[in-house]
């Protein structure tokens, strides 16, 4: 099969640590041809969704990972499946990159995750969907209801709705000297609509990972431990991994979402569960699959590349 990835820059990708590069190993393995591109490699021509796709050939070299191949427009329903995996920030050129795809796949491209999943899936906002597994959120850039929600829950974390990696994520508590000054820097003065929640303290034991494929939570999950002094457990915030098997809460949460999410295109979910609570909803490039891995023997790579192909009927 033909599979298509759309990344960042590939001198910038983490052998050792990145997602994407595991699966492209994985369907390399299988005798799979890969081909990569980037959000302005798409564009519409002729009423046509093309891709300026470079086929690459994986050396087996940790630093020089891949090599080039021949680059050329290919419509992007040609290939057996277009995976998009560009990390956020989710900006417009990002929302703009979901219309395209979503014409190719009105022209039977095979797209994952589906771009009109990935837009309509803040994955802040989406958790929302399902308050019965949440703790306490507002969701709102009224500083007056921010001040109101934090005193009345008291310690709380604040965030804005298109963060990555833990940035720009504030803890606040009613006694917070700073809190004017954090709500009004997080809500531009009224303008970006932000999120608070009730602080969960069970962050100290890890913000867990928890991966859907194909609707069905993969058995382990990556417990992100906050470095001391932190809150924190992103690992780009510089928390520790752990692999964990799933508790029985991270499973009921994992099916209850899963077949749902799936039905809708998401073929690769990432949950963020911190103690009981389900705290964001990860569709745009979920990871952690080589950190579980290692310290698991668990192949979700595998995992992933079987879902795939049956995706595409193969």
């Amino acid at each position: 099969m033909d599979f298509a990835f759309i990344l960042d820059p590939l001198d910038g990708i983490k052998t050792t640590k990145d997602t994407s590069f595991d699966m492209m190993r994985e369907a390399a393995r299988r005798g799979h041809r890969l081909f990569t591109m980037q959000q302005a490699d798409i564009a519409l021509l002729a009423a046509s969704v093309v891709g300026s796709a470079t086929e690459i050939a994986l050396t087996g070299d940790a630093d020089i990972w891949y090599r080039p191949g021949k680059t050329a427009d290919r419509a992007l329903a040609d290939f057996d499946a277009v995976l998009m995996r560009k990390d956020p920030p989710f900006d417009m050129e990002y929302v703009y990159s979901t219309y395209l795809l979503e014409r190719a796949e009105a022209a039977g491209a095979r797209v994952y995750n589906s771009p009109r999943a990935i837009r309509d899936h803040n994955e802040k906002f989406s958790i929302s969907e399902f308050p019965q597994f949440t703790a306490p959120t507002l969701v709102t850039r009224d500083a007056s209801r921010i001040r109101a929600f934090v005193a009345a829950h008291g310690e709380c974390v604040l965030k804005p709705l298109d963060g990555m990696g833990g940035s720009s994520v504030f803890r606040v508590s009613p006694n917070e000297r700073n809190v004017n000054v954090i709500v009004e820097t997080l809500t531009q003065y009224g303008a970006r609509t932000v999120m608070a929640q009730r602080f969960i303290p069970e962050i100290a034991d890890g913000d867990k990972r928890v991966l859907l494929i194909g609707g069905k939570p993969v058995p382990f999950c990556l417990a992100r431990i906050p470095k001391e002094g932190e809150t924190r457990g992103n690992l780009a915030a510089g928390g520790t991994g752990v692999a964990r098997p799933l508790t029985g809460r991270d499973r009921e949460i994992a099916e209850a979402l899963g077949p749902l999410l799936a039905s809708r295109g998401l073929l690769l979910v990432g949950l963020d569960v911190i103690g009981d609570f389900l705290t964001e909803i990860n569709v745009t490039s979920p990871t952690c699959f080589q950190e579980i891995a290692a310290q698991t023997g668990f192949d979700i790579a595998a995992t992933m590349l079987d879902a795939l192909e049956r995706a595409c009927g193969g």
